[in-house]
């Protein structure tokens, strides 16, 4: 799966973006470690409400208003990244070769479902979404090749399209 990274320093409102704005259907978290680390919340969303709550204490998160689990912040070092599932239609899985940079490449299938991760307090935290998650550029974290994301609104896929050629255009000019 391709994957987009995001500034650390826009983790909450990329958070907020997505929940608010797009179908939160899964939410998984376990510890980072061998064999997997163990499984701490393994929840489906169909029909149930995602949110979080930020303060002094740490991230909460929450599943129709009832926490569902804590970090600290303690260990919190980088931002969240943004990846696609995307299915060719004879079923093979894309996997890119190299850095992806071009989250609407019109030569690759749709992704079926979006996912949110993140790695705090040895804890991997992955939310899935139905369909695509939209993205737009931010910045550059390693220039020329490594680009900085954020999370966009829900919009006509090919208004998006457009709008990334003319900031590509703009970049090379």
């Amino acid at each position: 799966m391709e994957q987009y990274w995001m500034p650390k320093k826009l983790d909450f409102k990329n958070l907020r973006l997505c929940i608010d704005n797009y179908s939160a259907d899964f939410l998984y978290i376990r510890l980072v470690g061998s064999m997997g680390g163990t499984v701490k919340v393994n929840e489906k969303l169909e029909d149930r409400t995602l949110d979080f709550r930020k303060d002094k204490s740490g991230l909460y998160l929450l599943i129709d208003s009832s926490e569902v689990f804590h970090f600290p912040l303690n260990d919190y070092q980088k931002g969240f990244s943004l990846a696609y599932e995307r299915i060719f239609d004879d079923g093979r899985m894309y996997i890119p070769g190299g850095i992806s940079d071009n989250p609407y490449d019109p030569n690759l299938p749709e992704p079926g479902r979006s996912f949110l991760r993140h790695v705090l307090d040895d804890h991997l935290m992955e939310i899935f979404f139905k369909g695509r998650v939209n993205i737009k550029f931010h910045s550059w974290w390693i220039e020329p090749h490594w680009k900085y994301w954020t999370i966009d609104k829900p919009r006509n896929i090919q208004e998006i399209i457009l709008k990334q050629q003319i900031e590509y255009e703009e970049e090379d000019s």
